[in-house]
């Protein structure tokens, strides 16, 4: 039995969570209906899930608000809470071999993939998180002997988390293991394309301790369950990744509503930029591919614009195009796979649109641009390089969420930093040269909120994540992630 047929009978053995996670149990939407969740790998339904709406999400925020006023969370000893985030870490290890499948099934990304990437990521966040809660201390300000100044960080209260559908549970652990660390109730909002993983690691939560109401999760569509959770009244932050287009809904509803927190991680439309001094081409070339191609482009910073120095352009795109050549959509089950699907046909067709419209703008496609593997049922997009590409172009501009690489060339570093600038996204960078000073200078010019230096995805859970301009507002990851699930209070004591 090959490991892909393996990994077909684990998958017929599964048992598929599909309802509302409300209040510490599984539940049936309030309105009783349901939709249809496909896996792209071919096209067939997993399981009908619970379409939740406005009624859910006034449910589960009675049952999030109620906890956190109660303290059984919210004021839990740091180090009791520590001890019950790391048993969830270690419900989440423990059950990584089933997550990452569900993962596969559900978006359609290859198993080794979610399994080494995406579940070692999830347990890391969960645990550095878990490890953080008892070495955050609060703050005396310097007064004097004559006053005590005080300043104390507390949980915001009830935090609505809505994730992408590209990396379904390690973005849901961004927002929430922080968000839990900090001592708020989270309500998860999963996209509709991809919901499994959210509502199994809800029973495990429940499993390692966390109370009922303090870990919800609510499947349903953007504009009902979503709209819901970002208008509620007595919901307190809203944690967003996705588009740029929705992530302006919720500074709307926000604005509209009670003026809650709203953390948006939106679109990017990333620059690499090679200069001719680069240390190795063909590293340099190697992660080109890797930064455009893996996940099937469905990644928020992936390096989508490739700016070129001149005089290695030829040189440079012909091993791009055989980075392209060893990337191959496959079977997702095969842990050979090293590109699976697209997430849905509605992505399919809104990816190809973009192929085509290249084309019609006058960019050269240099490579692929077909979509394959049709006999399956599934959604399969080859790697796609376009050469030729000016920056006013469509495909230069707008975020595609693709396996589609617009090329564009430079004269010096002034050129590249005006091409990479022009944009209305900030989310990633990368910069390659063997030339420290030129690194330095070109890194502190790039309006971006990560800026690497000869990768291109670089950085760990310690280092803060997020955007410039468009890309959003707010941080993932490290410590200043915790800031924003939490507020300071000051408390004045004038001593007589």
């Amino acid at each position: 039995m090959s490991a892909a047929e393996d990994y077909r009978k684990k998958a017929s053995t599964l048992t598929y969570r599909h309802q509302a996670f409300i209040n510490g149990r599984f539940t049936n939407a309030a309105s009783g209906e349901t939709f249809d969740n496909y896996s792209p790998i071919d096209g067939q339904v997993l399981t009908a899930i619970a379409a939740c709406d406005k009624e859910d999400v006034d449910r589960a925020v009675k049952a999030a608000r109620t906890i956190f006023e109660k303290g059984t969370w919210s004021e839990m000893a740091p180090r009791e809470r520590k001890t019950v985030m790391l048993k969830f870490a270690a419900l989440i290890a423990d059950n990584a071999d089933e997550l990452a499948l569900l993962e596969t099934l559900d978006m359609g990304k290859p198993i080794t993939f979610s399994r080494q990437g995406d579940m070692e990521g999830v347990v890391r966040t969960v645990q550095w998180y878990a490890e953080a809660i008892d070495k955050i201390y609060d703050e005396l300000a310097p007064m004097g002997t004559g006053a005590v100044g005080m300043i104390t960080r507390e949980p915001l209260g009830v935090v609505g988390a809505v994730v992408p559908w590209n990396f379904p549970l390690l973005m849901a652990a961004w927002k929430f293991a922080p968000a839990l660390a900090a001592g708020n109730s989270v309500i998860m909002k999963p996209a509709e394309q991809s919901p499994l993983t959210c509502l199994r690691v809800a029973e495990l939560a429940s499993e390692a301790g966390i109370p009922d109401g303090v870990f919800q999760v609510l499947p349903g569509f953007g504009e009902t369950a979503g709209q819901a959770l970002g208008r509620h009244m007595d919901v307190d932050m809203i944690a967003f990744t996705g588009s740029t287009e929705v992530g302006k809904y919720f500074l709307k509803y926000s604005a509209e509503t009670n003026m809650k927190h709203v953390s948006l991680e939106c679109g990017g439309k990333s620059p690499n930029i090679v200069f001719a001094d680069a240390p190795d081409l063909d590293a340099a070339a190697q992660d080109a591919g890797m930064a455009v191609f893996y996940n099937s482009g469905q990644v928020c910073v992936a390096a989508t614009r490739l700016l070129v120095e001149e005089s290695v352009h030829d040189e440079f795109l012909e091993k791009v195009k055989k980075v392209g050549e060893t990337m191959q959509p496959g079977d997702p089950l095969d842990p050979a796979t090293m590109m699976g699907t697209m997430v849905d046909s509605e992505q399919t067709e809104r990816v190809k649109s973009y192929i085509e419209i290249g084309a019609k703008e006058g960019a050269t496609l240099a490579y692929g641009g077909k979509q394959v593997r049709q006999n399956t049922g599934g959604y399969y997009l080859e790697p796609t390089i376009f050469d030729g590409v000016k920056n006013d172009m469509r495909i230069a501009r707008e975020e595609i969420f693709g396996p589609v690489l617009s090329t564009l060339t430079f004269k010096d570093p002034e050129e590249a930093l005006s091409i990479a600038n022009d944009s209305i996204y900030g989310l990633q960078a990368s910069v390659w040269t063997r030339d420290i000073n030129k690194a330095h200078k070109v890194a502190r010019k790039l309006k971006a909120g990560t800026v690497n230096v000869n990768n291109t995805d670089g950085g760990d859970i310690t280092v803060p994540f997020g955007g410039y301009k468009q890309s959003g507002i707010g941080r993932d990851k490290s410590l200043h992630a915790y800031d924003k699930y939490s507020q300071l209070k000051t408390t004045y004591i004038e001593l007589k």
